[in-house]
């Protein structure tokens, strides 16, 4: 474990505020849910004194921090290959295969994300989730930024949440696409379906915006840019096939296989062995956690799209 020994005074302009409050201020390396546990645990003191979260500050006092970061993750560590695009003590960016399950669960106890990130640094146990920040599916391929340390964790988390991160997506969907545009239509659990998500009712679903512009059209497909706005579950999947330009190879979005008419053998065989959603999360964007400085990152679209991306051009050449 990792041990936190922390000392500061409390601004005279807190005066007034919550105790819980101020500290989140104070101490933005660490996430208000931490500090409210450690305050209750009496791991923060307050001029020596074990005091509530909702205690009212005068200004002045004296806040110590005495913890110990826990394991956050129990899952194993394993020698999983990471394709890292970037690193520095406080995040890193990698560029995930398809395939790849990014965090454990039913069905995918081991081989994930989390299982590789673990035996790259076993110091990932200690942070929520082990560091990751947001997921892309199994079969998506792509960029994913994760935190190294409690301070990136609950910065990059805050930018996420405020939009701020920057991603980018290239994607193969069904259908000749005439101009680009935005799709806004909440997202949620599908009624009676529960792996998948579905357009809801504002009062029903969470916000979603997926903003797209069209970069290649082909004769009965189109190669499409999205971006995010939100980061729903499967949200570019449910976006497109809402507007009726599906995922090409979408196991559950998709529709079955569809072959456009006088198609060449070679595409026939591309569409008919393409078995994965055609997404790949190609542009990552965003302001350093700690340093604030612009970072930006671009992942090629991988061999398997790009083979599917040929036989589409030489069937509309």
């Amino acid at each position: 474990m990792t041990r936190i020994s922390e000392r500061a005074q409390v601004p005279l302009d807190e005066a007034g505020r919550r105790f819980d409050q101020a500290l989140a201020e104070m101490f933005p390396s660490f996430s208000r849910s931490r500090l409210t546990a450690w305050i209750k645990a009496g791991a923060v003191t307050l001029n020596g004194a074990v005091v509530a979260p909702r205690h009212l500050l005068q200004g002045g006092e004296e806040v110590v921090i005495e913890a110990e970061l826990e394991v956050e993750v129990a899952a194993a560590a394993e020698a999983i290959a990471l394709d890292i695009v970037y690193q520095d003590d406080d995040l890193l960016v990698i560029n995930k295969p398809a395939g790849l399950v990014v965090h454990p669960g039913a069905g995918n106890s081991s081989g994930t994300v989390l299982n590789a990130l673990l035996h790259f640094d076993a110091r990932q146990a200690e942070l929520p989730r082990g560091g990751i920040v947001h997921r892309l599916d199994k079969d998506t391929s792509g960029l994913m930024v994760v935190a190294r340390s409690l301070a990136a964790h609950t910065a990059l988390v805050d930018r996420l949440s405020r939009h701020e991160v920057v991603r980018h997506y290239a994607a193969v969907v069904m259908g000749t696409m005439i101009a680009g545009g935005t799709v806004d239509a909440a997202i949620g659990r599908h009624l009676s379906d529960r792996l998948r998500q579905s357009v809801r009712d504002e009062e029903d679903g969470k916000p979603a915006v997926t903003h797209y512009r069209l970069r290649e059209r082909f004769r009965a497909h189109t190669l499409v840019q999205c971006q995010l706005e939100t980061g729903r579950t499967h949200q570019i999947r449910v976006h497109m096939a809402h507007i009726g330009h599906a995922l090409v190879g979408d196991p559950l979005y998709g529709g079955g296989l569809r072959l456009p008419k006088g198609a060449s053998p070679e595409l026939v065989e591309a569409l008919r062995g393409f078995r994965r959603q055609a997404l790949h999360a190609e542009h990552l964007a965003f302001e350093h956690p700690l340093t604030g400085e612009p970072m930006a990152f671009d992942a090629a679209i991988p061999d398997d799209m790009q083979a599917l991306l040929a036989c589409l051009r030489a069937d509309a050449g």
